[in-house]
């Protein structure tokens, strides 16, 4: 069908118009869908009720085994020996410095010497020592601090609103946890693979 001098018919004539009609059509409706806010998801990136920051889940790093020694900012190795003894230790190959840390939470680890089978624990007045079972006083937070050094606070027990650190003096003995803080370099340990 021919109109007006060889122009093609009207349905052949307002196919591209009628694309791009249909294309800017949907493109709003297309924003505006990334634009609505999606379901939460329950494990991954449900929204906290105090503060509205997202929780995440890390449930694959419960369990997370790793051996370590853990040298201290003073320079020591930190040990637990056969009796429960917590201190520092100079010498490279002391196998009392031989740490497991197992994560029990998120942000949560458990730490037991391997050869002596005791848990690096901090009591609610503030000692480091070792503990034969695994207790409430065993749960440490692990932290990684600005000058990559880790810091391990209680989990349970705090000096007034003030947390507990362990830590370990320039002569290898350990600090009271009611005198440690983050920002001191005797709470700072560095991991070593073993």
């Amino acid at each position: 069908m021919e109109i007006d001098g060889g122009a093609r018919a009207w349905p052949g004539r307002c196919q591209l118009p009628l694309l791009l009609a249909l294309l800017l059509a949907l493109l709003p409706a297309a924003s505006c869908d990334a634009r609505r806010p999606r379901a939460a998801n329950s494990t991954a990136n449900s929204t906290a009720a105090a503060g509205g920051r997202h929780v995440r889940s890390y449930t694959h790093l419960q369990g997370d085994v790793r051996w370590r020694k853990l040298f201290s900012f003073q320079k020591f190795f930190l040990r637990i020996d056969k009796n429960g003894k917590v201190n520092g230790t100079k010498s490279r190959d002391d196998p009392f410095s031989v740490l497991e840390i197992k994560s029990v939470a998120v942000g949560i680890v458990a730490i037991r010497g391997l050869t002596s089978n005791y848990y690096l624990a901090i009591s609610k007045r503030g000692e480091v020592y070792g503990a034969r079972d695994y207790g409430v006083d065993c749960e440490l937070k692990e932290r990684i601090e600005e000058n990559g050094y880790n810091t391990y606070a209680s989990a349970a027990w705090k000096n007034g609103k003030k947390q507990m650190f362990v830590g370990l003096s320039a002569k290898g003995k350990p600090l009271r946890g009611k005198k440690t803080r983050r920002k001191h370099n005797a709470t700072h340990f560095l991991p070593i693979v073993v």
